[in-house]
């Protein structure tokens, strides 16, 4: 019976997701006086000149929906085992279903990411058999000082024959590339050169993975080629420029993950100011419930409800919203199990009005899902929107990126929500069938214990690199021998790398409970550790959680 629902739930599959809603306007739009006055001009003229058509364009959508899998009626989908082996089928473009052209891509990528990191990979630019015929034979010698200076992972020969490369260690040839400004929306180029500039390859590398957290590296790798339509040299540029916002702008593993609710309460109770209202904004959000995770679509996919009634420009500031945007985001991707990639979310704009609209967290969110979290979103579904938003939307409309746009759908009632969601798993609030909402559980005394232990996290951690090394050496194998056509080296080596690759998830899930606070997710029994989850937990009485 598990296996059939769970055929059901992953049928085919990306980051997921969450959000709140909206901050202060940017400075190309009128100061507050001049907003009041543009706004009623907005409406005004809507109304007047096309209500009928905005209720056909923006309400009435034609959604054809002829892949979405029904889920039971009252299903009881119980825990979901990443560990096992389920028999779905994986997205075209995502690890285990890839084309050879896109494995050529992936390849390069990695020989592209791996120069990054400080290793000198030049002998793999170009396949083994368009080289030149009249290249001279190394001998022996030169084989063996080759070798040692070329496949040495976790750190640069000092051999002056591998010195071309920039000052912080990363070849030239790799330092070199950027974007040209027409397609550089983020200014990514300039990011990924500063990157270089700022961090160590080492630091890159741990970055990385640290990044990767339980996912599969091919997966990550896989979402920012998609992004940047299988372009290598953009999608380094996209990735590199990421691992740099993640570590030295937003500090998401260091302090957002690390610290959790739990420091936030601690904060919240705490007598310096500024502090305090750091802890204060952040279980605001949480309390209110402004965004929540819950259920899955009929993809199977994890959805986010982001209540926009619930926010007011000003009562927090952006710091704050964009602090609680990480969280969620990064807290939906433990949500994600193969071979899902992506999540849902519905924006709520029941009760919707002028002041719940807040323009700086919409553009932050939008950064987050087109430069940092790319390839992360299923669909996004905005419920209930009145005529006001449509003018609200032509302006947010013009930011996103077309195919980001092209995710976005509009619902006006159940009926259309039934086409993303099973009835029984919109909760009533949307007028479904589902008996359930919102509560936030406050952070128990003592929530994170393990995070005290230092000793066996550097353990771990020192693990974990270890794993990572073997993963990358067995990378350059594998590479190679695909370059050199040694199909049953490349075969051995591939192999080899996906039982590390699975070694590397499972340790994940034994590193976790000391590098990332517990959050209402672990308290509510859905993230239930060793890479399972249970997005109906009070579905199965016999569930049995396996966190720590």
């Amino acid at each position: 019976m598990r296996g059939i629902l769970l055929r059901r739930l992953y049928p085919s599959a990306k980051f997921p997701v969450a959000r709140y809603s909206l901050a202060r306007p940017f400075s190309t739009y009128p100061e507050p006086r001049q907003a009041a006055s543009f706004w009623a001009l907005s409406v005004t003229l809507a109304v007047v000149g096309g209500g009928a058509w905005l209720q056909d364009k923006y309400f009435n959508p034609k959604i054809i929906i002829t892949t979405q899998p029904q889920l039971p009626e009252n299903p009881s989908l119980g825990v979901i085992d990443t560990l096992a082996t389920m028999p779905a089928e994986f997205a075209p473009g995502t690890a285990g279903n890839l084309t050879p052209e896109q494995e050529v891509k992936l390849k390069e990528f990695w020989v592209l990411a791996l120069k990054v990191f400080g290793l000198t990979l030049e002998e793999l630019d170009v396949p083994q058999s368009t080289a030149s015929s009249d290249a001279p034979t190394p001998t022996p010698a030169q084989e063996k000082k080759k070798s040692k200076s070329k496949w040495g992972i976790w750190s640069r020969s000092d051999d002056d024959n591998t010195k071309s490369g920039s000052d912080s260690g990363v070849s030239s040839s790799v330092a070199s590339i950027s974007i040209a400004d027409g397609d550089d929306k983020y200014g990514q180029s300039k990011e990924f050169k500063q990157a270089l500039e700022d961090m160590k390859p080492e630091e890159i590398r741990t970055a990385f993975w640290s990044m990767v957290k339980g996912d599969n590296p091919d997966s990550l790798l896989l979402r920012f080629l998609r992004a940047r339509k299988w372009d290598t040299k953009k999608a380094l540029v996209m990735l590199i420029s990421t691992m740099r916002w993640r570590l030295l702008e937003m500090h998401v593993d260091d302090d957002i993950m690390f610290n959790g609710e739990a420091s936030a309460l601690k904060h919240s109770q705490g007598s310096d100011p500024k502090e305090k209202k750091k802890g204060d904004d952040f279980l605001t959000q949480m309390r209110l419930g402004k965004s929540f995770l819950h259920g899955v679509d009929r993809a199977g996919r994890p959805i986010c409800v982001v209540r926009v009634r619930l926010h007011k420009a000003g009562d927090q500031d952006n710091e704050g919203l964009e602090r609680f945007t990480v969280y969620t985001i990064e807290t939906a991707r433990l949500l994600l199990a193969p071979p899902i990639e992506t999540a849902t979310i519905v924006f709520d704009m029941t009760d919707f009005g002028m002041a719940n609209m807040d323009y700086a967290p919409v553009k932050f969110m939008i950064k987050c899902f087109e430069a940092n979290y790319p390839e992360s979103l299923g669909a996004v579904l905005i419920h209930k929107a009145p005529w006001l938003f449509s003018s609200i939307w032509s302006v947010i409309k013009g930011w996103l990126d077309p195919v980001v746009a092209a995710k976005i759908h509009f619902t006006k009632n159940r009926q259309d929500l039934e086409n993303f969601i099973h009835p029984s798993q919109i909760m009533k609030e949307l007028e479904g069938d589902e008996d359930w909402e919102y509560k936030y559980i406050e952070v128990p005394e003592n929530e994170n214990p393990k995070m005290a232990d230092k000793e066996t996290r550097d353990t771990l951690m020192a693990e974990r690199q270890k794993l990572a090394k073997e993963i990358q050496d067995t990378t350059v194998e594998w590479i190679r021998a695909s370059f050199k056509k040694e199909t049953d080296t490349a075969s051995a080596a591939e192999e080899k790398r996906k039982g590390l690759i699975e070694q590397l998830r499972t340790q994940y899930w034994v590193l976790d409970p000391y590098v990332r606070a517990r959050s209402l997710y672990d308290r509510l029994n859905i993230v239930q550790g060793g890479g399972k989850i249970n997005f109906y937990p009070g579905s199965e009485k016999e569930a049995e959680s396996t966190s720590a």
